[in-house]
C-alpha cells in the first residue's frame, strides 16, 4: 500500500489529508487543518513547514501531492498562497518525499467528474469515496481530494503499459 499526503495550502489555514491506496482501493488515514498564528508572513510559513514536518514524521507517507496556485483577481493573495505552497513543498522535500502538483481543475475532475465542480460537491464526493462518517472540514476535504486525485492519476499511469522509461518513472 502507498500512503499519500495531500496538501491544500493557505497562508491562514492549510489543509492536509492522508490516504492509503492499493490499486483502485482507497482508505482514509487522517486529515486536519493547520491554523497559522497571527503576525508576520515568515512566522506563518514557518508554522506551516513545522506542522507538515510533524504530520510527515507521524504518518510516514510515501508521496506528497499539493494543489497548484490558482489566480483569480488578487495578486497579493496569490503570492501569499504561493509562499504557503513553497513551505509545504519544502516540508515534503526535506523529508525525502516525491512531490506532485495538480491544478484545481484536475483535482475536481478526478473527484467529481468535472473541472468546474464547487467545494460542496468535492466535500460530498470525498465523504462518499473515503466512506467517512461525517464531512471533513472544507480545507481538509480539499487536501483529501488532492491526495485522491494523485492516487487516481498514479493508478491510471500504472495501468498504461505504453508509458515506460522516464515519463512513467516520474510518477511511479
Amino acid at each position: 500500500m502507498i500512503c499519500i499526503l495531500g496538501v491544500d495550502p493557505g497562508s491562514r489555514v492549510t489543509g492536509y489529508g492522508l490516504v492509503r491506496t492499493a490499486g483502485s482501493r482507497l482508505e482514509h488515514v487522517a486529515n486536519g487543518c493547520i491554523r497559522t498564528p497571527q503576525g508576520e508572513q515568515a512566522v506563518r510559513l514557518h508554522a506551516i513547514f513545522e506542522a507538515l514536518c510533524g504530520v510527515i514524521d507521524q504518518f510516514r507517507p510515501d508521496e506528497m501531492a499539493v494543489e497548484k496556485v490558482f489566480v483569480k483577481r488578487n495578486i497579493d493573495s496569490a503570492l501569499k498562497l504561493g509562499q504557503a505552497r513553497g513551505a509545504a513543498i519544502v516540508a515534503g522535500a526535506s523529508r525525502g518525499l516525491p512531490v506532485h502538483e495538480f491544478t484545481p481543475a484536475q483535482i475536481k475532475q478526478a473527484i467529481v467528474g468535472r473541472g468546474g465542480a464547487d467545494k460542496v460537491q468535492v466535500q460530498h464526493m470525498i465523504k462518499m469515496l473515503l466512506r467517512l462518517d461525517a464531512q471533513a472540514q472544507s480545507d481538509a476535504a480539499d487536501a483529501l481530494a488532492v491526495a485522491v486525485c494523485h492516487a487516481h492519476t498514479r493508478e491510471g499511469l500504472r495501468r498504461m503499459p505504453q508509458l515506460t522509461g522516464s515519463r512513467a518513472g516520474r510518477w511511479l
